[in-house]
């Protein structure tokens, strides 16, 4: 039950995706034609949204559903690691036409050739699990 609230919150995420056309082949199409600002002012507002909700959790001390504090670890500094991955994530967004977010929204929405991506997705997850430790971190 406790988890109920995170359900329906990607529920709720997957609708604004949806009905925002975040999840439109077209929109990433025109965003990658630099034809339209849609994309890049749905991708701005979810970075600036972000960057405030990390800095009030820095300063208000948040913690988790354990009663845990909230860390945010830096990242060692690594070119190999943000091309070869920045890579590939471009690479399976540009043949697929969605990122990961939008993916689930279109898989809900009766796209269900999504359901070929979203098995593909998961086959890369695990894969990465398996080879993780041989990648540039």
């Amino acid at each position: 039950m406790k988890q109920l609230k995170f359900i329906l919150i990607g529920i709720l995420f997957g609708i604004i995706l949806y009905k925002s056309e975040a999840a439109s082949w077209y929109r990433i199409y025109e965003m990658f034609q630099f034809r339209s600002f849609h994309m890049y002012g749905i991708i701005g507002t979810a970075l600036t949204t972000a960057i405030l909700i990390v800095q009030v959790i820095k300063r208000k001390n948040i913690k988790d559903n354990n009663d845990l504090p909230i860390q945010f670890v830096d990242k060692k500094k690594s070119i190999t690691r943000y091309l070869l991955g920045g890579t590939i994530f471009g690479l399976g967004w540009a043949l697929t036409g969605a990122c990961p977010g939008p993916m689930f929204s279109l898989l809900g929405a009766g796209y269900w050739t999504l359901g070929i991506v979203l098995i593909f997705a998961l086959i890369g997850t695990w894969l990465y699990g398996l080879i993780r430790h041989k990648l540039p971190h």
